[in-house]
């Protein structure tokens, strides 16, 4: 299981430029590799966006609630490209085992560093 790398030049940069989006981690799903407080820059879905891989970490909107986001790992993916996505904390997380599926639209961005 691969966790997140520090952010280096590149990557403030980009998100100075707005092609980066900063995100706060909230609750226990992701421990041991991310803990609460921890801050994250995520590559925002755009036209040019790639699909996620299995093992990247997402920022996805809750499906049966849009304005709850949600930091989990992408543990399988579909051909119609939804994704099912897990905490990596199995006792704390609320994920695709309770709400199934998330549809493509519903992925904001993958995470590629923690801010620092």
């Amino acid at each position: 299981m691969s966790c997140i790398r520090n952010s280096n030049i590149i990557d403030l940069v980009l998100w100075l430029l707005g092609k980066r989006q900063r995100f706060r981690v909230e609750g226990l799903s992701m421990l041991p590799c991310l803990n609460p407080g921890d801050e994250l820059l995520i590559c925002k879905q755009t036209s040019n966006f790639l699909a996620p891989s299995i093992t990247d970490i997402v920022v996805v909107s809750h499906p049966h609630c849009a304005d709850l986001l949600l930091i989990k790992r992408v543990i399988s993916i579909n051909k119609d490209g939804s994704c099912f996505v897990r905490g990596d904390n199995l006792l704390h997380s609320t994920d695709s085992r309770s709400f199934g599926w998330i549809e493509p639209e519903l992925i904001l961005g993958y995470v590629t560093s923690r801010f620092l």
